[in-house]
């Protein structure tokens, strides 16, 4: 049965002129996870990855840890929404009285409940978008391969909102929680793609703990 790993980028550059870089902590975390999938013994795997900066180069760090020799396609369907205009459309006021977690929650919650976002600013159509990626991906898999995507938080949430039903609410908690470069597992079976594990970052326990970061 083939598997789908879906990544998170390493930590990016959060508060820095450029958020859209990873840190030198996201790099280690990149390289981290490239050999917890080198040890999972992925068959041949098949590489994605969203086209933003700490996307594309957190696929390229772990492929270069993990030995992965094929070329990683790129895809816009696995990228970000972007918080920044997010929070500056739906971000309760006063700003300040709020944690920036609360902010993005709160900001979420209000994007998944307006009737007014239509079309590609629509939360459906983020939704459906990451669906039809995952199907694509799914679609390519032969029976002895498995797949390595490279995307973000709200964009796993979105998908495994969708795979369990989930509400509104269930799909910010999953959001909330997220860890960079933790891997999210899926199984390709006749009736479908099914959710194995969900945000799993075990490779870094023990002496790794340090690298342990959601933001």
């Amino acid at each position: 049965m083939p598997l789908i790993c879906l990544v998170r980028h390493g930590q990016a550059s959060f508060a820095a002129e450029d958020y859209d870089v990873l840190s030198e902590l996201g790099r280690t975390q990149a390289a981290a996870v490239g050999q917890e999938l080198a040890r999972r013994g992925l068959r041949d795997p098949h590489l994605v990855s969203g086209t933003l900066t700490r996307q594309r180069d957190t696929a390229q760090l772990l492929a270069e840890a993990a030995g992965f020799k094929e070329p990683v396609r790129n895809d816009t369907r696995w990228n970000e929404f972007d918080h920044v205009a997010l929070l500056a459309r739906y971000a309760p006021s006063p700003q300040d009285a709020y944690s920036v977690q609360e902010l993005l929650d709160h900001a979420l919650l209000a994007w998944m409940a307006d009737p007014a976002a239509a079309g590609d600013q629509a939360w459906a159509a983020f939704a459906e978008g990451a669906a039809a990626a995952l199907d694509e991906v799914s679609a390519a898999l032969g029976r002895g391969r498995d797949a390595v995507v490279v995307t973000s938080g709200g964009l796993l949430a979105a998908l495994i909102g969708t795979l369990l039903s989930l509400p509104p609410e269930g799909v910010v908690a999953l959001n909330r929680v997220t860890v960079n470069a933790s891997v999210t597992t899926l199984a390709v079976g006749g009736s479908g793609t099914s959710l194995l594990t969900f945000n799993d970052h075990a490779h870094f326990a023990g002496d790794r703990r340090p690298l342990l970061t959601y933001r």
